[in-house]
């Protein structure tokens, strides 16, 4: 389930004559191969309304043609990249938690990528094999089971608060109007509910 919660950030893209799903962070890293080089404001950015998109003088050394879209609103209160740069890559730790089935993600959308030494690509899973980095695209932006690995004390909505402000409207897609009668037809997976309702989450808190 957390995979579908919206992630932290969009990440930014050059448009040279293409579209912004052609950008290639594969590519790009082999040029520039410090994140900080295309994004150099996600060093010191201590505000979720920072805008981390790289600068056109950025690209222009290679493009004659340059545009960079604004960032898509991110459904957080708050969060700080500067400090959680500075705890280093922290790919060991989620790893390890995944291997533990402490993560309350989905494995296979993170196990893949976590052996990187890019403290960046520790939380933007896949984006040193990304070529294409389409608008809609969730797998490169961290997960909320990624931040829950640290920040593990479930208590809605007072823990949910801390990070969403009073967000009444973030929950899953799945979530519909008729979700308690309808999920009875599907397929829960516990564990996805945890990463909202706590790891101590059961049934008949619900029922």
């Amino acid at each position: 389930m957390a995979h579908h919660l919206q992630g932290l950030i969009l990440l930014g893209w050059c448009l040279s004559g293409a579209g912004a799903a052609d950008f290639s962070h594969v590519l790009h890293l082999k040029l520039m191969p410090q994140c900080t080089s295309c994004h150099p404001r996600a060093a010191t950015s201590t505000k979720v309304e920072d805008n981390l998109m790289p600068r056109p003088q950025a690209c222009a050394a290679c493009h004659k043609q340059v545009s960079i879209k604004a960032p898509r609103k991110a459904r957080l209160a708050k969060f700080d990249h500067a400090l959680h740069l500075k705890l280093g890559n922290i790919a060991p730790v989620l790893k390890a938690a995944v291997q533990s089935k402490a993560y309350l993600g989905d494995p296979a959308l993170v196990a893949p990528y976590l052996d990187t030494k890019n403290a960046c690509a520790a939380c933007h899973h896949g984006i040193e094999q990304s070529t294409r980095v389409a608008a809609d695209s969730r797998a490169l932006y961290p997960q909320m089971a990624d931040c829950l690995v640290c920040h593990n004390k479930i208590d809605p909505p007072f823990s949910c608060e801390l990070c969403h402000g009073d967000d009444k409207g973030l929950r899953p897609a799945s979530h519909t109007a008729d979700y308690l009668d309808a999920h009875t037809r599907r397929t829960v997976v516990k564990q996805g509910c945890a990463v909202c309702h706590g790891r101590k989450f059961t049934c008949l808190g619900c029922h």
